[in-house]
């Protein structure tokens, strides 16, 4: 299991990370995080085993899906190819809540 961030410690430190939605683009319709970069799951696991996202080291990650479990995964993988990365903890569902306030 990949080290979590919450939804309100990210929106205190945001500025401080790369932020990689895994959703697939039919889900996002608008409903993004600011300042958020698009790589499908999929994608990011190939391209991180590809070292296609070695220019990422050394950066703090931040990955997020709807709920959690695919940002887990993503963050995994990272984490595995020597990318610091962690998952947003319920994912974009507990950032859009905190930001509805």
């Amino acid at each position: 299991m990949a080290d979590t961030i919450s939804a309100e410690k990210l929106r205190e430190q945001k500025d401080e990370f790369v932020i990689i939605d895994v959703r697939e683009s039919d889900e996002l319709a608008g409903r993004q995080i600011d300042g958020s970069i698009n790589i499908p799951l999929g994608l990011v696991i190939r391209n991180a085993r590809q070292g296609k996202l070695d220019h990422l080291k050394g950066k703090k990650i931040v990955c997020h899906c709807s709920a959690g479990y695919r940002g887990n995964i993503a963050s995994e993988e990272l984490c595995k190819c020597g990318i610091q990365a962690v998952n947003l903890e319920g994912g974009f569902e507990a950032w859009n809540k905190l930001n509805q306030k």
